[in-house]
């Protein structure tokens, strides 16, 4: 390759007498050519694009049809999860109802058992006033007494 003659200067890297600003110089030249190669060959592309009469080609169609048929499996599969969306929503709306209901029955739960009486405490309605120590309990019922003269 060493005798190959041509317009293009090919650097042989292995020789040591090529300092770096050699080498950076002629990476340099080559990336300006690069460009310039690349953008004529884009513009020749698309000057071909805009000349020729484009129709689409089956390999074109056929891509066409695999979008359509996956747009149409996720508009299928969009409206399924609307609609799971909505009954769950429903099902929220429900459960929220329930939790408003317990609520309300823990809070009178909780008066209710504010406003009883302690197990040990005997006097008031319903209760003898003296019990007799053999067990037996008195007919009389002290009707006057109430809790609250403990």
């Amino acid at each position: 390759m060493a005798d190959q003659t041509s317009d293009v200067e090919v650097f042989d890297f292995s020789n040591v007498e090529f300092t770096l600003e050699d080498l950076v110089s002629a990476l340099n030249d080559m990336v300006k050519e690069y460009r310039k190669l690349s953008h004529t060959e884009v513009k020749a592309e698309n000057d071909n694009l805009k000349n020729s009469t484009v129709e689409p080609s089956t390999v074109e169609l056929g891509e066409a049809d695999s979008f359509q048929i996956k747009l149409n499996k996720l508009m299928t599969e969009n409206e399924l999860l609307r609609n799971e969306s909505s009954e769950l929503k429903a099902e929220n709306e429900r459960l929220n109802e329930v939790m408003s209901s317990w609520k309300k029955s823990s809070v009178s739960l909780n008066k209710l058992q504010e406003s009883q009486k302690p197990v040990n405490d005997k006097y008031g309605l319903g209760f003898n006033v003296s019990e007799s120590s053999s067990g037996e309990t008195s007919t009389r019922h002290n009707w006057c007494m109430t809790s609250s003269t403990k």
